[in-house]
């Protein structure tokens, strides 16, 4: 089967939509291809490095990207909005192409606090990421086999 391509899509790019990428390449590999990309990238954000590698990911190679550097992509099945700004803002794709908005909270607001509450926040999100957009996107994959 060839895989789905989703493009996970958030303000900034540093935290949620990357989360949501490393997720979805984790647990839905053999389904799903992942990116991620931001209507105004930030860059990655140090806690979602901290956050990610506690599980075990490799983020040598994470960046911020920009939706701009995905629109002309033809070969994109899904775009999920984790954050209501983009999907407010999100750019008009040329080609036809689902969109859906699973929202969550933005952990990067307590980037500057201390380092527990930093922490706590930024796991309790990649952890409800996991639980709610998962079992979302291995639906949508069920549903695309029965066509």
């Amino acid at each position: 089967m060839t895989k789905l391509n989703v493009l996970v899509l958030c303000t900034g790019n540093s935290a949620r939509s990357i989360m949501a990428e490393y997720w979805i390449n984790h647990d839905l590999g053999d389904t799903w291809q992942a990116f991620s990309a931001g209507v105004d990238p930030k860059g990655l954000n140090p806690w979602t490095k901290i956050v990610l590698e506690e599980k075990g990911f490799d983020l040598s190679a994470a960046r911020s990207e920009s939706v701009y550097d995905y629109l002309d992509r033809d070969d994109l099945d899904l775009v999920v909005t984790v954050c209501d700004h983009a999907r407010e803002t999100c750019p008009v794709f040329p080609h036809p192409v689902e969109q859906i908005h699973v929202g969550f909270e933005d952990p990067a607001e307590y980037t500057d606090a201390d380092e527990q509450k930093a922490l706590e926040t930024f796991r309790e999100a990649r952890d409800r990421i996991r639980s709610v957009l998962i079992p979302i996107l291995l639906e949508k994959a069920q549903q695309h086999t029965q066509g």
